[in-house]
């Protein structure tokens, strides 16, 4: 080949090698821009689910609250169930919030750069691999999902219920949440059974402040309710400890995929998703928050999801 036309090959190339590196570039600003603000997803059904979600707890708490409780002849029972269930309803929509406003692991969009590269420190014949939908250099055990659009580090599921992805820094709360939800949906079951055999002695009247076929109606919702969120509750609960002590993502169960990591003990898994010694910590929503992300911030929408 003549010099000219390994000349004409380099000059055609090399517009495509800029354009590469300009989008690379461009992904990487984009990235540091959103580390610096709140996770949320704009995906139409994950918020519409997160919306009913949160209709339902409200439901619940009304139903138990206004039906069951308050004209209850007894003032401790009211109260001792009332502060219970009000509890344990603000720790599960506290969770809530907090799966879907955490990363859940997003590997920062563009770092598939060449600086990027040589600060690995790859040994020979080290593979690596290149996300082609967000040029991102995956890690081992990342997954990339199509709604939030970004590759998530030891990606277990995307969960429309809660408008996110579950993955590495957010299961936690996600295990809380179901936890807490199934805890609030026996708690309904049983005040449900005690209030039904209640209504039935005094023969429906002054059982509630509502007339019998509306209180029937509203506490049969709430019994289909409360054994629809525990049976699928409990299920998710148990099966995202079950992935834990196995350290095992359901991604990489369904797909048998083989490992190629070493895997976890049991106790390692867990403190690894709970953080440190067994304590009452690993159950509260609220440690490790910070009042600086709950501050405004400046809105980016587009994409699949904005800022606050």
């Amino acid at each position: 080949m003549s010099s000219g036309h390994r000349q004409r090959d380099v000059e055609q190339q090399r517009p495509l090698l800029e354009e590469e590196e300009a989008a690379v570039a461009a992904a990487a600003r984009s990235s540091h821009l959103e580390a610096k603000q709140v996770w949320f997803i704009q995906d139409g059904c994950g918020m519409v689910c997160a919306f009913i979600t949160w209709f339902l707890v409200f439901f619940a708490d009304f139903v138990v609250t206004f039906v069951m409780l308050l004209p209850s002849r007894s003032f401790w029972y009211a109260v001792v169930n009332g502060v219970v269930f009000n509890s344990l309803a603000v720790l599960a929509l506290a969770s809530h919030l907090r799966t879907m406003l955490t990363d859940p692991g997003a590997v920062p969009k563009g770092n598939a750069t060449k600086k990027y590269l040589e600060s690995l420190q790859l040994k020979p014949g080290e593979v690596i691999y290149k996300c082609p939908k967000c040029c991102s250099i995956k890690p081992e055990r990342a997954h990339h999902c199509s709604i939030c659009k970004r590759c998530i580090r030891k990606m277990d599921h995307h969960c429309p219920w809660v408008n996110n992805c579950v993955g590495e820094k957010n299961q936690r709360f996600f295990v809380l949440f179901t936890m807490y939800i199934a805890m609030i949906s026996s708690h309904a079951l049983a005040l449900c059974g005690y209030q039904f055999v209640t209504c039935i002695r005094v023969q429906w009247r002054e059982c509630s402040d509502f007339s019998p076929p509306v209180t029937m109606m509203l506490m049969i919702f709430l019994c289909m309710e409360g054994l629809l969120f525990f049976t699928f509750t409990a299920v998710m609960f148990s099966t995202q400890l079950h992935s834990i002590c196995n350290d095992e993502t359901e991604i990489e169960r369904l797909k048998n995929e083989k490992p190629t990591w070493e895997r976890q003990t049991r106790w390692a898994g867990l403190r690894s998703v709970f953080g440190g010694q067994p304590s009452l910590l690993w159950i509260n929503p609220f440690a490790g928050l910070r009042l600086s992300t709950l501050l405004p911030r400046r809105v980016r929408r587009g994409g699949a999801e904005f800022n606050v």
